[in-house]
């Protein structure tokens, strides 16, 4: 068996998407995903560490009901593979502005109910963190090189700026989610391209 036919995607996938090209400031929190620091300054994840944490990222949001999923990602390179995660799977998305109290004050028009969050970057998606925390649901974030981990029960690490990399990720979060749950039985079942989740078709 080889490399490729352990891994999600194939490592050409993988680098083409530049899922695994970081930032040239690293904090102790991602050190350990970190395969190296190029010498323009720009750290590199580590390949398989990002294809473990996919794995582990899509078993863990699996245990729940789609609908119980919030994924949130305020960055505009997020919105078409966010979007087209929460279409396919049943999961409620926020995309731009996090809407305060969205999770918090039932009295809002808006007011939704989750179990378990996703967000596309700590930082700009840190109001929809401080929500998750008040009302006490786990957190899975895609982190880069420069990203810290507090309050962040479950990390997959990777380029989460980029639109490329973005739509991998969730070209394969989706794919391995709807087997988990049972909705498509293989791979080959799964009847979106990588480039549906780019919006370049």
């Amino acid at each position: 068996m080889s490399e490729n036919e352990l891994l999600l995607a194939t490592s050409d996938m993988y680098l083409k998407s530049g899922i695994h090209i970081g930032t040239q400031f690293k904090t102790k929190y991602l050190q350990d995903f970190i395969y190296k620091t190029r010498v323009d300054g720009l750290s590199v994840f580590n390949i398989s560490s990002i294809d473990k944490r996919l794995a582990i990222a899509a078993k863990f949001l699996a245990r729940y009901n789609a609908e119980d999923i919030i994924v949130c990602g305020r960055r505009e390179s997020a919105w078409r593979p966010l979007k087209m995660f929460a279409k396919l799977t049943g999961a409620r998305e926020i995309t731009g502005r996090y809407p305060p109290g969205i999770l918090t004050n039932p009295n809002l028009d808006r007011f939704i109910e989750g179990k378990v969050m996703l967000v596309c970057d700590p930082w700009p998606d840190r109001n929809a963190i401080r929500d998750a925390l008040v009302v006490g649901i786990p957190i899975v974030a895609i982190c880069d090189t420069n990203n810290t981990v507090n309050n962040i029960d479950l990390v997959i690490p990777a380029n989460n700026k980029g639109k490329k990399s973005l739509a991998l990720l969730f070209f394969l979060l989706t794919r391995e989610f709807l087997k988990l749950k049972g909705q498509i039985k293989k791979e080959s079942d799964f009847e979106y391209s990588l480039e549906d989740f780019t919006g370049e078709n």
